[in-house]
């Protein structure tokens, strides 16, 4: 028999229990929490619009007061450019409340009209739509009537364009009166149920019907939504329908849109919608989910100008949930795209393509589709809608 002293035997249950206490399960460690995930901050949209609209500003308005060609020394002068120089900044001004935003709106409807013959009227009637558009706007924004009497000048003469040939529609020019296109007749049909809204002369939505209803007989593809360019362009009565442009499907949108406020009638809505789905989904207007490259010159507004409509159309409270859900998606990868890959910054300038940054000169027109890409997502961040 083995005698176990006191300490001897203390020290065997000491080993008996640490023996035992290595079988359970151990509970009571203390560990690290585990790190969060780094989420990134949101996009700031209204900061990445300051920094384009002062890019447009500094790079390109002129001391004559107007926007020139482009940021290398190239003054031309184009007047339907002037139009959406001025609804950018309604953009701004609407967006911040800042009194240079109308200082500089004042500015450049004296320095446009001096360049273009002391005179808004001019002769394409598209170039004037977008004008009594720009002004219109800014009547609605300021309350200053010179702008609401700009439009209302504007909207006289451009009511004479109206001819039957082609079965109607407003002509493109005033020395091509057998040219009808989309450029000369959506925006005029927006143009016509706005100033309904506005003044209710039931004289303005006659016209936006009259209008509407010629454009979409002739230059909308029945099976699809898609906008055709324009009939008769070269005599020969034929349709462009080659000629696939954002901007025509932008007006459209907008001219259903337009009409469905004033009238509440659903089929302009549901015209608006559907045009607006194909563009999601066509591989030629949008490769990849970006709104494709049209180039410089006039196409460069082209893409500026489905945004604005596409983006109004998304905050329309009539469109389903889903269906706005997707406008404002689609948008939002265009911005993102645009302001990462497709932007040089600083200070801001936008490429042609939204997928590459500028290599060399940019014109005013590209950069304002960029400022209003920027600008309705800024607007869509402030509705909580992003």
């Amino acid at each position: 028999m083995v005698l176990l002293t006191a300490s001897r035997l203390a020290g065997a249950l000491l080993s008996l229990v640490l023996l035992c206490s290595c079988k359970e399960p151990i509970d009571d460690v203390i560990t690290k929490p585990p790190t969060p995930p780094v989420t990134a901050a949101p996009a700031n949209w209204a900061a990445r619009a300051d920094s384009a609209q002062n890019a447009l500003r500094q790079g390109f308005f002129t001391a004559g007061q107007y926007y020139a060609k482009n940021n290398a020394g190239d003054a031309g002068f184009n007047y339907w450019w002037q139009a959406h120089g001025l609804d950018v900044l309604m953009d701004g001004y609407k967006r911040t409340s800042s009194s240079d935003y109308l200082t500089q709106a004042q500015q450049l409807q004296v320095g446009a009209k001096a360049k273009n013959g002391n005179t808004y009227l001019n002769e394409f009637y598209d170039d004037m739509e977008w004008q009594a558009l720009a002004c219109l706007r800014a009547f609605q924004l300021t309350g200053d009537p010179t702008y609401k009497a700009t439009a209302k000048l504007l909207w006289e003469d451009i009511k004479t364009g109206w001819n039957e040939q082609q079965g109607g529609g407003i002509a493109w020019k005033k020395t091509q009166r057998d040219y009808k296109n989309t450029p000369a007749n959506a925006p005029a049909a927006i143009l016509a149920a706005r100033l309904y809204l506005l003044d209710k002369n039931p004289d303005d939505l006659a016209w936006a019907e009259k209008i509407y209803q010629w454009q979409k007989a002739k230059l909308v593809d029945p099976a699809t939504g898609l906008v055709w360019d324009g009939i008769n362009r070269t005599g020969d009565g034929q349709i462009d329908k080659n000629w696939r442009f954002t901007y025509c499907q932008g007006v459209y949108i907008g001219a259903g849109h337009a009409l469905y406020q004033a009238t509440k009638k659903p089929e302009y809505l549901a015209d608006a919608t559907r045009t607006a789905s194909f563009v999601l989904g066509d591989a030629d207007m949008a490769p990849g989910g970006i709104l494709k490259n049209e180039n410089a010159g006039d196409g460069g507004l082209f893409k500026g100008i489905l945004v604005r409509y596409l983006a109004l159309l998304a905050t329309e409270p009539d469109v389903a949930a889903g269906t706005r859900t997707n406008y404002i998606n689609f948008l939002k990868f265009n911005g993102e795209s645009a302001w990462k890959r497709g932007a040089r910054r600083p200070p801001g300038l936008f490429n042609t393509n939204w997928t590459s940054q500028p290599q060399g000169a940019v014109e005013s027109s590209t950069q304002m589709s960029g400022v209003m890409l920027l600008e309705v997502l800024a607007d869509l961040q402030a509705r909580k809608l992003l």
